[in-house]
């Protein structure tokens, strides 16, 4: 059907339209499509053969489209046809593809900004495309493509004030939803795993495993406002996880400080942005997609412009 769709679409594009846009021929998609219902049903409405034609324009080498087709539905493509950037979308065929979404997962991940709030839409554009090419032909996903900021945790239904240890029981009950949160390839190890230095016994909050990147991932919950010193407490939990729990074969740990917020200021300063500790503020009531996506965009903005800063100082 997807194939049959993406035909019917360059036919149309090709020999009705002439290659003009489609919002030239209305009045013959118009009718073009009365003919087609009459003959093969209510699947070829006005509607339907717009979105056949913007399929074709959106993905015009066929090849790539048959190859696709083996794992993307056309209700898959109805969704991913919704995205201008050519880059975004291709973000979104790879995690798709790989974390195996099925189209109501696509629906939400688009919906909720997936692309903005991970790491890697702040690199610049041939390192994105790098990172996907990496994940999709040898399978490795790098921890930009892992990190978020925000994570959104509404469906944690928790009340206007609650302890750290209310939300991370809200996670563990929740469990299922926040791996899709994370992603497909999370992997739950424990809570408050106890280690011992010197005597003295720490507690991680909560312990993960992510099989693709082959790292332990070390969660760690504050309520309040990211501050320094929690570096230094989840940096011990990273070296001695490293130290004493890495299995052969495995990288080196990494973390998630979750705060109620940070400040991009001293993130940078310490030098987070290009460590194995990500500090990531997490919203437990829902933010109007419009909202979130716009602010996150300008965070986007921000920080390439602060990167090209950076790599002019560096070449001057």
């Amino acid at each position: 059907m997807t194939l049959l769709y993406w035909k019917i679409g360059k036919d149309i594009t090709e020999n009705v339209l002439k290659n003009e846009k489609a919002e030239y021929g209305k009045s013959i998609i118009k009718e073009l499509s009365k003919r087609l219902i009459i003959n093969y049903g209510k699947g070829y409405s006005e509607r339907n053969l717009f979105k056949m034609i913007k399929f074709y324009g959106c993905f015009p080498d066929f090849g790539i489209v048959a190859t696709l087709s083996q794992q993307l539905s056309w209700s898959h493509f109805v969704e991913l046809l919704q995205i201008q950037d050519s880059l975004k979308q291709e973000f979104y065929i790879t995690l798709c593809l790989n974390e195996h979404w099925p189209v109501k997962i696509l629906r939400e991940r688009i919906g909720s900004a997936l692309f903005e709030r991970t790491a890697i839409s702040k690199k610049p554009e041939e390192t994105i495309k790098n990172e996907l090419q990496l994940l999709r032909e040898e399978n490795k996903m790098t921890p930009d493509l892992f990190f978020r900021d925000p994570y959104v945790l509404d469906f944690l239904n928790l009340k206007d004030t609650y302890s750290e240890k209310d939300l991370e029981n809200a996670i563990l009950s929740e469990l299922e939803k926040f791996i899709l949160e994370m992603g497909n390839d999370f992997a739950y190890m424990g809570r408050q795993k106890r280690i011992t230095i010197d005597g003295e016994d720490y507690y991680i909050d909560l312990l993960f495993y992510h099989r693709k990147m082959k790292r332990l991932v070390v969660i760690e919950l504050k309520l309040d406002k990211f501050r320094p010193e929690y570096k230094g407490q989840v940096e011990l939990y990273l070296k001695y996880l490293d130290k004493y729990e890495k299995a052969e074969g495995e990288q080196s740990p990494v973390a998630i400080i979750l705060c109620a917020s940070k400040s991009k200021m001293m993130t940078e300063l310490l030098g987070l942005d290009s460590s194995n500790i990500h500090v990531a503020e997490y919203l437990t009531k829902y933010v109007p997609t419009k909202m979130l996506e716009q602010k996150l965009l300008d965070s986007i903005k921000i920080a390439k412009a602060q990167m090209e800063q950076r790599k002019r100082f560096k070449n001057s």
